[in-house]
């Protein structure tokens, strides 16, 4: 089975949704992405604050508790002879009419799909562009991870290849911002920095837990300062913690740095430690 919606099981063939859905009509509709380790999903909780706080944000109603849904998660992993997969958890605004009537939407579409996990190997190097495409303003006071994805798409057209490089964007103002499906770290003379929220990027779960674990340095840069750093890594939940080798041929340490190696060493521990508390 490929997906689960709305309390029942489907393949891929067999999953629909409405044309009247609004997040088909009006693009209404936020994700979470993650990955299971022996079955689990390390950081559900930190992935269910943000996606209410999308919900709460556009007066959407989430029919389900995040139990359901942790259950959901195991059954689909037993239809798939017990391997680990990748999820992405979508709720859909759901089915009105055309027009913009609702000012609650309180049946939604939700849809927890996965497929099989295909990654390189932790510590296989990425090179990174400067993307010409900026990165937009967010669709309300904060980024969600939602629909509204035509910024990413169009990104993604400079970018030859997602499995070997990833594209940084810069806001309108010219600081760095993040990734296309990540966000940026990097490190000099020891010293780790990301761009600040202020920026409008993605408030991502794994750039979460970097900045509660190490001491982190947020602020608006440009991509002047971040070519003077001597590592470069970027981040998210399915991928991890990816070392950057070069950006636009300006090379960096890759997986050879040190603060790269502290930082995707202790993540792993993490994981491990709650995959062996479960």
């Amino acid at each position: 089975m490929d997906a689960w919606k709305n309390g029942k099981l489907y393949r891929s063939e067999e999953l629909t949704v409405s044309a009247y859905d609004h997040g088909f009509l009006y693009g209404l509709g936020f994700f979470e992405t993650f990955r299971t380790y022996d079955g689990q999903v390390f950081l559900f909780d930190e992935h269910w604050k943000r996606l209410s706080h999308a919900l709460a944000d556009f007066r959407m109603a989430m029919p389900y508790d995040k139990e359901t849904i942790l259950a959901a998660i195991k059954v689909l992993t037993k239809e798939n002879d017990g391997e680990d997969g990748y999820f992405r958890l979508n709720i859909s605004a759901g089915i009105h009419d055309i027009g913009l009537q609702p000012s609650h939407y309180e049946k939604p579409t939700v849809i927890l799909f996965r497929k099989a996990l295909h990654f390189a190997p932790r510590g296989t190097e990425k090179a990174a562009v400067w993307l010409k495409t900026a990165r937009n303003t967010p669709e309300s006071a904060d980024r969600h991870k939602s629909h509204h994805f035509a910024n990413n798409i169009q990104a993604r057209f400079e970018v030859e290849s997602m499995a070997m490089y990833e594209g940084v964007f810069l806001t309108a103002d010219g600081f760095v911002a993040e990734g296309i499906t990540s966000n940026v770290f990097w490190a000099k003379d020891g010293k780790i920095y990301t761009p600040s929220l202020a920026t409008g990027i993605l408030p991502g779960i794994t750039r979460e837990w970097i900045i509660h674990k190490f001491q982190v340095e947020e602020g608006l840069f440009t991509k002047e300062l971040l070519e003077t750093a001597d590592e470069v890594f970027i981040t998210n939940s399915v991928q991890e913690i990816v070392p950057i080798k070069e950006i636009d041929g300006k090379p960096f340490l890759g997986n050879n740095g040190s603060v790269y190696t502290m930082v995707h060493n202790a993540y792993v521990k993490c994981v491990q430690e709650e995959r062996t508390i479960r």
